[in-house]
């Protein structure tokens, strides 16, 4: 079954630990990662900083953040990126689990001091590739041998972070910063229906040097897919657990 948040009634989410969703464009969703939240029983508290939604000062009302990816570049020089980028010291400081997404873990990697950049023969991850797990990666959990790609510029491993998994074009694929901040490069929360979109509207990316061509990115899914989503349902459970997990520790708290 999959949950759509915004064909829920609101009086769904009332008194559910929220999760801060940080999405970058009107039509962009949270996909699977957070129809998974919502399965472990989370409300989702989606918000757009690229058109006006402020983000919070502290993450005190919050069980965690996620910044999604988007076709902008972690260097641009919008006033939202840098916002963002300024923003994670809230979770870093508070030790809230945070997770970046594609460009949400390249923004980890500048708030940090790390560097995002492109290929120097201008090549893409856009379709499937290998992953390898490092030795801190596999002693997390088991991980998937091909994750789903789309992006032109990947991360350096910023001072403190812990490299998780690698790749071949570009090497930096998940770090891990402290205890509950994660960064990954690739797309977990890639429904059928994501691809089918992503694939149509930006099919002139996958003319780029490195890309897969269109059929790939289907028939790979069929294929590589079910291993991304048992990893997925393993790191969120190790990353955020459930939503009456949290609620029992607040209410033990109080």
């Amino acid at each position: 079954m999959i949950i759509d948040p915004r064909q829920l009634d609101p009086g769904y989410f009332h008194g559910r630990p929220r999760v801060l969703i940080v999405l970058h464009q009107e039509t962009s969703t949270p996909g699977r990662v957070g129809q998974e939240l919502i399965r472990r029983g989370f409300a989702l508290d989606i918000r757009r900083p690229r058109f006006g939604d402020p983000l919070p000062r502290t993450l005190a009302e919050h069980a965690g953040a996620v910044i999604f990816g988007g076709p902008m570049s972690a260097n641009d020089p919008d006033a939202f990126i840098t916002r963002e980028i300024d923003w994670i010291d809230v979770p870093l400081r508070e030790e809230k689990p945070f997770l970046g997404i594609c460009l949400g873990a390249q923004m980890l990697a500048r708030n940090l001091g790390g560097r995002v950049y492109g290929h120097d023969d201008g090549l893409v991850e856009i379709g499937y590739y290998d992953l390898h797990a490092t030795d801190a990666g596999r002693e997390m959990m088991r991980w998937p041998s091909k994750v789903y790609q789309w992006h032109r510029e990947g991360f350096d491993v910023p001072r403190g972070a812990t490299l998780l998994a690698r790749g071949d074009t570009y090497p930096n694929q998940a770090i891990r910063v402290g205890p509950a901040a994660y960064g990954v490069q690739f797309h977990p929360e890639l429904t059928y229906h994501m691809m089918v979109r992503w694939t149509t509207r930006a099919a002139p990316r996958m003319e780029l040097p490195g890309a897969r061509q269109r059929r790939d990115h289907f028939a790979g899914r069929f294929v590589f897919d079910p291993p991304v989503k048992a990893w997925l349902d393993g790191f969120l459970d190790r990353w955020i657990g459930r939503a009456d997990d949290k609620a029992a520790l607040a209410d033990a708290a109080q």
